[in-house]
């Protein structure tokens, strides 16, 4: 999709809502000066306690299954390709770098919130003891240096659908992990893993807000361009990550593991589907011409039918080897 093919109404409604978009990040993004940071979860050297600290951390982290550290590290390389989310969300229609509008800031904003994510997690790898490091960062770099397509362009009532679910997905991906690894007696990476999830629960309000006033200004555009994102279905950011040695099918067999675990299946996808279509109010939206009420009509269904699909499937078995898992 290119800008040719966007129309009028998107500009014009992005302006709109843009006049008022600082005053929403003011809702749901925090002050810099109270944020949680690294430095704050994680031992320092500089700190009488680090060789004890240091210890228990790789204590705690050698109770964890193959399969978390596997997700967990999966998870990590995701949050570290954040300069490729950001660059997409910057090209979207109404976003002007140039002009440093309310768009643009939020879009910083949110990236330098979302920076921390990596930041904690690759650091919490590093002190572990259970993590090839090279490894790891080469997946990073792979995927940052391939990009992916999250099959939206740049149009950003399809990106705000996109991100609204993808939020949602991370959320739910670091929330289970936080509570396998307090099962797990690790209360260090529970933490670190929680106020991750909390960051992107309310990123995911965010930008949910953002679909709820374009549906108020433009309903039976936002209604085409929802409906298209799921028959397309929401493309994992990770869809691309490898490892080193040209080695296939890296993010389906993290995949694998995650759903063995639980800490994101096929069942989480609809039910993120579902929390879209409820506060969107999809069932009761008015102002829709005859192909928005189609639209409609399919979104409502959807869930359903992929519930069947979801019901018939198996849970993968396979434990799969990553090069970046010591032990």
């Amino acid at each position: 999709m290119t800008n040719q093919s966007i129309s009028p109404d998107r500009v014009e409604v992005m302006e709109f809502i843009g006049k008022d978009v600082e005053n929403i990040a003011l809702e749901y993004l925090k002050p810099v000066e109270t944020n949680w940071q690294a430095s704050e979860l994680l031992p320092l050297t500089s700190d009488k306690t680090f060789v004890a600290d240091l210890k228990d951390i790789q204590d705690q982290a050698a109770s964890h299954s193959y399969d978390l550290m596997v997700v967990l590290v999966a998870d990590t390389i995701t949050e570290e390709a954040l300069p490729t989310y950001e660059s997409w969300l910057s090209n979207l229609v109404g976003v002007d770098q140039q002009n440093n509008n309310g768009w643009m800031k939020w879009m910083r904003s949110w990236a330098a919130e979302e920076n921390r994510h990596g930041d904690v997690l690759n650091r919490y790898l590093y002190l572990c003891g259970r993590i090839n490091m090279k490894e790891f960062e080469a997946s990073t770099q792979y995927l940052i240096a391939d990009g992916f397509n999250n099959q939206a362009g740049n149009d950003p009532y399809r990106n705000f659908v996109y991100t609204s679910f993808q939020e949602l997905a991370t959320n739910v991906s670091h929330r289970r992990v936080a509570t396998l690894a307090k099962k797990d007696g690790n209360a260090l990476l529970s933490k670190i893993c929680g106020l991750v999830a909390a960051d992107e629960a309310r990123h995911a309000r965010a930008y949910m807000n953002f679909v709820t006033r374009i549906f108020e200004l433009d309903p039976n555009n936002m209604m085409l361009a929802f409906e298209d994102m799921m028959r397309k279905k929401i493309v994992m950011p990770a869809q691309c990550m490898r490892e080193l040695g040209g080695k296939l099918n890296t993010f389906a067999n993290f995949s694998d593991a995650a759903t063995r675990l639980g800490v994101y299946t096929s069942m989480d996808y609809i039910d993120i589907m579902k929390d879209c279509i409820n506060e969107w109010k999809i069932e009761n939206m008015t102002g829709l011409k005859e192909n928005g009420e189609k639209a409609r009509d399919y979104l409502l269904a959807l869930p359903e039918r992929l519930t069947k699909i979801a019901e018939r499937a198996a849970v993968p078995k396979t434990q799969h080897s990553f090069g970046w898992i010591l032990s």
